[in-house]
């Protein structure tokens, strides 16, 4: 299936639509899965490099209105079984998705962290982070003093778009830590190849998602198959 590059995130497809086997060869898009088969179709973006490796993308603000709240309801799904009190939200592409799973937990509000430094933010509850998506443009997230009495002693979500190399996140976790916040759950959108594992080993079992993607190689044809 053909789409021109708008059409991604707009609508979720019936189960068995796509291939998704190992075996299988894609050119423009990968099918992610819900757990009930249905797919997303996601546009391969070739990683930086030698050019033989990419990523199936998804970029959250972008997404229909019913992809996302399909997301979030796959999400809490996965979540609900933590019995999470508060949901944090990582910015930015997490802060709309966090917000969407803390209404159907049934919360009355999220706590969202930030990347734009206000006066009365602490510099001991910032902690500086890269995306793998603008690698080029590092930055600080923080965490407002005034929201630490909303997370003492409550069992904490803590939720992203995507985790992909992990390092994002492992920057928010290191930020968690200062202000003495462990989260019981990681929650994302999706879980994008596995090279998150490593930087996130000791986090793992509590790590859940909406759908997940390969890591892509090239084939001699030119097309794109997952890596075993």
């Amino acid at each position: 299936m053909i789409l021109q590059p708008h059409h991604f995130w707009q609508e979720i497809v019936p189960a068995g639509t796509s291939g998704t086997s190992i075996e299988t060869v894609f050119t423009d898009s990968y099918p992610a899965q819900f757990r009930d088969g249905r797919q997303l179709l996601l546009p391969i973006r070739v990683l930086p490099g030698d050019g033989t490796k990419a990523v199936a993308s998804l970029i959250i603000n972008q997404a229909s209105f019913a992809v996302e709240d399909a997301l979030a309801e796959a999400l809490t799904h996965e979540i609900l079984p933590f019995a999470a009190d508060v949901v944090i939200g990582v910015p930015t592409l997490g802060l709309p998705l966090a917000a969407n799973v803390a209404r159907r937990l049934g919360h009355g509000r999220m706590v969202a962290l930030g990347t734009s430094r206000k006066f009365w933010y602490q510099d001991e509850l910032s902690e500086p982070m890269s995306s793998i998506t603008s690698p080029a443009h590092a930055k600080s997230i923080f965490i407002d003093p005034r929201m630490l009495p909303l997370l003492e002693g409550k069992r904490v979500a803590l939720i992203d778009d995507v985790i992909s190399s992990g390092s994002s996140l492992a920057a928010v976790l290191r930020l968690l830590d200062k202000a003495g916040v462990e989260p019981v759950v990681i929650g994302a959108a999706m879980l994008q190849s596995t090279r998150w594992h490593e930087p996130l080993s000791p986090w793992r079992e509590r790590i859940v998602a909406a759908i997940r993607s390969p890591m892509l190689e090239r084939t001699a044809e030119g097309g794109w198959r997952p890596l075993a």
